[in-house]
């Protein structure tokens, strides 16, 4: 069934691919471009609009000897507009193209050359933080100063909707499993591993923050909460240009981001790459406090344990790629990119065990080390090319993804009288590789019908494997034995088919969308097992189908008033290393245990909204989860298994508001205010459980401009106490501040400050658990002052954009450590 898809696939490329370079000429206009002492002047913007309704058709860009052309036009009227830095904007006659005049020769066009001396340029235009669209909300990243020299973790921190725990695990409107994308590519990356890269990728290199609730059918059905699309900058001027970014982050431990990127473009080559460096120095200062119950719910002895994770490590994010632009309809492109982590976590832990009237019973002192090298490549071959107008375009890509990460563990546990002599020690190492790789194919074809329909329709597959060995030793009494219990080998592999069909269209007061994705998974694992466990294996299939709708109505012909409605309907599979069955010691007491049996979870949605002036959108949603995944733990002989399960049903009501306002001319705010209420009933440990929690948040951003080359800001973050099945969240708030100096147009340095109060201390409490009481208090490095510097050089003529997407769409976000 695998090779006859892949050999359909495969057909269609083909197909298309002989369709592309079967397209017959049509008609030509032409010239040359001269500067105002009649030199031939390269890589001058030339745009080509349609003369009746205005739109731009083309974009083209004059070579070394000032020569332009446009190929293939249809028969009609236009109008050409060429421009180029330091030369005004040239627009030309109108242009009849008909079967008796069917090329066009403009000859010599001379720009006239303006006096503006560039260095004195200040520019004025400010882009909004946030943008609504009828699929998505888009967030600009460098509309908030405090988003310089932080991390792509703290960029979305400050998102609308967006939730980053104490943990670093992302939630998006009440929601998680968000799949989380670099420029519409999945990181197939989740846990500790999602939280380290977006620690390590510079705020720097963003471009924008995509929202998408409800994503199109284009994109992979996977995520229950959606998909948030990280779009990276890229360098859209020809030449040879690029920019640097600098940054030191102290708080009671010093912290660097620091990046920088260019981009070089000579005729039909484009070649560009960004190189970042991250130095992380981090720690969490953890307080448990558990009270185990005897029958009659009085107490039966106490334990209390502080942790101290101390974290170092060093990070490196390269990416390069070329675009060959073989002509104006088809371009070709490579792309690579990796990342080198290497990084240690030391956990000096205390634990006191107290009986039942509080006198100590013993002392545990454990020294905890985790030595980790992790690397990932990714490749991404793509293929674009465009019919014309009336035929469309098409894409391929080809992505081959490789992770590979080695763990060393070593575990010293002493146990102490209460008088704190020594009654015996151990140490439990463990080694775990981990290799994970990932093959993806798609295609995508695009195609307007009229003037307001456009067709889309793609198909993908993907295939997945994955192997996870733990070996580990455990050393006590000068006596070392292969501890079974822990050690085991899992293979997991995993082969996903999908096709797409998509229909848009925009009117003058009414928009729709409607999508329809088909997606089937078939995946296998195998725990290979050892001396004193044996072999299990599990097999699965299942199909569905994905709808997506968007409606979008401007109730007024100012388009001051504008309604959406939104419906799509997701699948959430489990990571891949959540089907591991293995027990990982997070210490002597507590263990992380994997779920072979976990079934995907899948989530419908709906959400209504209203905007006002593009400024203010007010939006109500409703989701229900049907075998929701949520961590869950359970105590087995004073031992804490943590694990993932499917709890059952759940349901997201929430409201939420929000606005961008300019108060004045020299303040504006973008305010976020979100309400949600969350219901889940499961089987659980405990027996049938039904949990209720509601929450308030906001997120408050007043910008001041001092000047035109002073900017201000300040900002405030707020979230009331919540229930989450088994988890009770304390409230978290905190405050910060920005201020921006331009020193000229090309260079900016800026200082901001996080949780200036030292407020942002997480605390919660574990519910429902058998005849146990847990609370925990968690504090970070919380409070830092940040100096970034940024600097930019090259010429500023646009470039055609380049091919962003790859095969790739939802494997990354399944990759867990």
């Amino acid at each position: 069934m695998k090779s006859k898809k892949l050999a359909f696939l495969a057909l269609w490329i083909c197909i298309a691919f002989n369709f592309a370079q079967a397209q017959q000429p049509g008609t030509k206009i032409y010239g040359r471009i001269l500067d105002h002492a009649t030199n031939k002047l390269e890589f001058a913007t030339v745009a080509l609009y349609n003369s009746k309704d205005s739109t731009l058709l083309k974009t083209s860009f004059s070579e070394a000897d000032g020569s332009f052309s446009f190929n293939g036009i249809n028969y009609g009227k236009y109008q050409l507009r060429i421009s180029s830095m330091g030369y005004s904007v040239y627009r030309s006659q109108l242009i009849d193209l008909s079967a008796s005049n069917s090329e066009v020769n403009l000859n010599n066009i001379k720009l006239i050359g303006t006096e503006t001396n560039l260095n004195e340029v200040n520019v004025s235009g400010k882009k909004a933080f946030v943008e609504q669209k009828i699929d998505r909300m888009v967030v600009n990243v460098d509309a908030l100063i405090s988003n310089a020299g932080t991390t792509a973790l703290d960029v979305l921190s400050k998102s609308p909707g967006v939730n980053v725990d104490q943990n670093g695990a992302i939630s998006l409107k009440g929601k998680s499993g968000v799949n989380i994308f670099i420029d519409d590519k999945p990181t197939y990356l989740s846990g500790s591993d999602l939280e380290s890269y977006l620690r390590s990728l510079p705020s720097s290199s963003l471009e924008q923050i995509e929202l998408m609730t409800n994503p199109p059918a284009k994109y992979d059905a996977a995520g229950n909460a959606g998909v948030i699309n990280i779009k990276t900058k890229k360098n859209k001027v020809a030449g040879f240009n690029g920019g640097i970014n600098l940054s030191i982050n102290q708080g009671q431990l010093t912290r660097s981001n620091n990046s920088a990127n260019f981009n070089y473009r000579k005729n039909k080559i484009n070649v560009f790459g960004n190189l970042s460096y991250n130095l992380n120095n981090s720690f969490t200062d953890l307080d448990l406090n558990r009270t185990y119950k005897n029958a009659d719910n009085s107490p039966k002895y106490f334990f209390n344990q502080n942790s101290y994770f101390r974290r170092h490590g060093n990070t490196f994010n390269a990416k390069a790629g070329v675009d060959f632009y073989q002509n104006e309809k088809t371009t070709w492109g490579f792309v690579f990119t990796g990342m080198s982590r290497v990084s240690e976590q030391v956990n000096n832990n205390t634990s006191n065990l107290l009986n039942a009237v509080k006198q100590p019973d013993s002392i545990i002192k454990a020294i905890n080390t985790d030595n980790i090298n992790y690397k990932n490549a990714a490749f991404n071959l793509n293929y674009r090319h465009k019919f014309g107008k009336e035929a469309g375009d098409i894409t391929f890509d080809a992505d081959y993804l490789t992770y590979k990460n080695q763990t060393d563990q070593h575990y010293f546990n002493y146990s102490y009288f209460p008088n704190m002599q020594l009654k015996s020690e151990d140490l439990l190492t463990g080694d775990l590789p981990s290799n994970i790789d990932i093959y993806t194919a798609k295609t995508d074809y695009t195609k307007p019908i009229n003037k307001f329909w456009k067709l889309e329709a793609g198909l993908k597959t993907s295939y997945t494997k994955t192997n996870n060995g733990a070996n580990y030793l455990y050393t006590a009494n000068n006596k070392t034995v292969v501890d079974y219990d822990k050690t085991n080998q899992f293979v997991y592999k995993e082969n996903i088919n999908a096709a797409y069909i998509n229909m848009s269209m925009d009117g003058k007061k009414l928009s729709l969308q409607a999508g329809l994705r088909f997606e089937t998974t078939v995946s296998d694992g195998h725990q290979l097992g050892n001396f004193v466990k044996p072999d299990s294996a599990f097999k699965r299939t299942y199909n569905g189908f994905f709808p997506t709708v968007y409606l979008s109505y401007k109730l007024d012909t100012a388009a001051n008033n504008q309604v959406g409605l939104n419906y799509g309907r997701r699948i959430d599979r489990p990571y891949y290393q959540d089907l591991n069955p293995f027990y990982s010691p997070l210490d002597k007491f507590t263990y992380y245990v994997g779920n072979p049996f976990l079934r995907p979870a899948f989530t419908q949605s709906v959400e209504l909204s209203h905007t006002f002036k593009s400024k203010v959108t007010t939006t109500l949603g409703y989701s229900w989860i049907k075998d929701d995944v949520s961590e869950t733990i359970e105590i087995i002989n004073g031992t804490y298994y943590s694990r993932p399960a499917n709890i059952g049903k759940g349901t997201v009501k929430n409201i939420s508001v929000n606005a961008d306002l300019n108060l004045s001319k020299w303040l504006s705010t973008h305010i976020y205010m979100e309400f949600a209420s969350i219901v889940s009933k499961t089987d659980f440990y405990t027996g049938y459980l039904v949990t209720r929690g509601s929450y308030f948040r906001t997120n408050p951003n007043l910008q001041f401009k001092i000047s035109p080359t002073w900017n201000a800001e300040a900002n405030f973050r707020y979230q009331t106490k919540f229930s989450s099945v088994q988890f009770l969240i304390g409230e978290v708030h905190e405050f910060g501040a920005a201020v921006q100096k331009k020193l000229s147009p090309k260079s900016t340095l800026k200082l901001s400050a996080s949780d200036v109060f030292c407020n942002r201390v997480f605390v919660g409490v574990i519910n429902n658990l058998a005849a146990t009481e847990a609370n925990w208090t968690n504090r970070q490095d919380s409070r830092s002052f940040i100096l970034s510097y940024s600097y930019r050089f090259g010429k500023a003529f646009s470039t055609p954009a380049k091919h962003e997407s790859s095969g790739a769409d939802a494997e990354k976000n399944r990759v867990k450590n």
